[in-house]
C-alpha cells in the first residue's frame, strides 16, 4: 500500500509548486528515491493534464560519473541536457542520498570543470521553467538531524506539507522592505558586515521552488560587501563539510576564507572569478526547522537564521555575478546560537532571530505554526 503522505506531497508539488496544466511537458528527476513515490508523481501529473518524462538516477553512479568526466564529455552532457530541458515547462526534482558525502573524494578540479560546462542546463531550468527541487528523507539524514529514522520521516512531511499558502501572506511585508532598502547590516558574534542591495529586488520563497521552503531573498550590490561574517553551521559543498567558515570581504570579494577545511573551500572559491563574489542575501524563517542536519534545502530556512551565498546571482535578483558555484551559508541568530541582530537602513528589523517591526511579527515561529 502506498503511504498516503506521498500521494499529499505529490499532489502539492503539482498543482500548488509547478502549477502543472493541460499539455505541460514535465521532467521528474528522482535520484535514490522509492519508486513508489515516483508513481505518484507521474500519475499526478497525468491527473493535471501533463505529460510526465523520468529520469532516474543514483548518487553512487553520479560519483563515478563525475570522476572519470572531462571537457568533451561534460559538453555533450550539457548539450543533451540542454536541449531536453528546452522542451520542458516543468521540473520537479526529489534528491535522496544514502550518503551525503559521497562525492567527497571526487577530485576538485572534476567538480569544477562539470559544474562549468553543465551550469547552462541549471539557469535554463531556473530562469524559464516552474520548478521544485526538495530532498527524500533518508537514514542519513535523519542522523544528520540528530532524530531516529521514524521521527525524521514524520518531520519531513510536517514541514514539506504545510500550509505554504498562509506562509506567503505573512512574506509580503519582509519582501516589500527588501525590495525599497538601501543599506543593510549584520551583526554577531565574529560578525560585522555591511552591504547594499539597492535597486536589486526581492523575492518571497513560499513553496513554489523549493520544499520545504520559508525564506525572502535579495542580493548585494556586487561590489559593496565589506566586512565579516562568522558562520556557525556546517555546510556540506561538493561532499565535503566545512564548519566554522569565516570569510573577509573588500569591496565585495572575498579576500580571506577560512575553515576546518581551509585548503578545499579555497579550491572551491577559485572555481571561476564570480565564486569570490556573492550572488544571494537571504531571511529565513520556517517554524518547523530549528536546527541543521548539513542539507541546504533544510537549513537555509531555519527558522531565525540568515544565508549568504558566494558565487552565482539569480536573474529575478541579479546582481551581475556569474560563477559554476552558489554556495550557500548559513548564519543562525537565534539566541541559544549566540544571537545576532539584522539592521535595514538603520533599522533593527530582527534581533536574536525575531523580527521586531509590527508588520514582520507574523514570520515569527509562533505565529506560523
Amino acid at each position: 500500500m502506498t503511504d498516503p503522505r506521498y500521494t499529499r506531497l505529490a499532489r502539492l508539488l503539482v498543482h500548488y509548486s509547478t502549477r502543472v496544466k493541460k499539455g505541460d511537458r514535465v521532467l521528474l528527476d528522482a535520484i535514490d528515491v522509492p519508486d513508489e513515490f515516483t508513481i505518484e508523481l507521474m500519475r499526478a501529473v497525468r491527473a493535471a493534464g501533463g505529460d510526465p518524462f523520468v529520469e532516474i538516477r543514483h548518487t553512487r553512479v553520479n560519483r563515478e560519473i563525475l570522476r572519470g568526466t572531462n571537457t568533451r564529455h561534460a559538453t555533450l552532457v550539457r548539450n543533451l541536457d540542454l536541449a531536453r530541458m528546452k522542451k520542458m515547462q516543468a521540473y520537479i526534482a526529489v534528491r535522496g542520498a544514502d550518503n551525503i558525502s559521497e562525492n567527497s573524494d571526487v577530485p576538485s578540479d572534476r567538480l569544477a570543470l562539470f559544474s562549468r560546462l553543465t551550469r547552462p542546463v541549471l539557469n535554463w531550468r531556473v530562469s524559464k521553467t516552474r520548478w521544485c527541487v526538495l530532498r527524500w528523507p533518508s537514514p542519513s539524514m535523519a542522523q544528520s538531524a540528530g532524530m531516529s529514522t521514524e521521527s525524521f520521516e514524520n518531520l519531513y512531511f510536517d514541514v514539506c506539507t504545510l500550509d505554504y499558502a498562509r506562509m506567503a501572506r505573512a512574506m509580503v511585508p519582509l519582501e516589500r522592505r527588501l525590495k525599497r532598502a538601501d543599506r543593510v547590516r549584520l551583526k554577531g558574534p565574529g560578525t560585522d558586515l555591511s552591504f547594499s542591495i539597492k535597486g536589486i529586488g526581492a523575492k518571497m520563497c513560499k513553496g513554489d521552488r523549493n520544499i520545504p521552503d520559508g525564506e525572502v531573498f535579495s542580493c548585494p550590490v556586487k561590489k559593496s560587501v565589506n566586512g565579516v561574517i562568522s558562520f556557525n553551521t556546517p555546510t556540506i559543498y561538493a561532499g565535503t563539510k566545512f564548519e566554522n567558515v569565516r570569510l573577509e570581504f573588500r569591496d565585495g570579494k572575498i579576500i580571506k576564507a577560512t575553515a576546518n577545511h581551509t585548503q578545499r573551500l579555497n579550491e572551491i572559491l577559485d572555481t571561476d572569478p564570480g565564486a569570490r563574489y556573492v550572488g544571494e542575501f537571504s531571511l529565513g524563517f520556517n517554524p518547523y526547522i530549528l536546527n541543521p542536519m548539513c542539507d541546504i534545502l533544510f537549513d537555509e530556512k531555519i527558522a531565525g537564521s540568515l544565508h549568504f551565498t558566494p558565487g552565482q546571482a539569480y536573474e529575478v535578483c541579479d546582481n551581475g555575478n556569474r560563477s559554476a558555484v552558489h554556495w550557500d551559508m548559513v548564519l543562525i541568530q537565534r539566541k541559544d546560537w549566540g544571537g545576532g541582530e539584522i539592521w535595514l537602513d538603520g533599522e533593527l528589523i530582527r534581533k536574536d532571530g525575531l523580527f521586531l517591526p509590527a508588520d514582520l511579527k507574523g514570520l515569527n515561529p509562533q505565529n506560523l505554526k
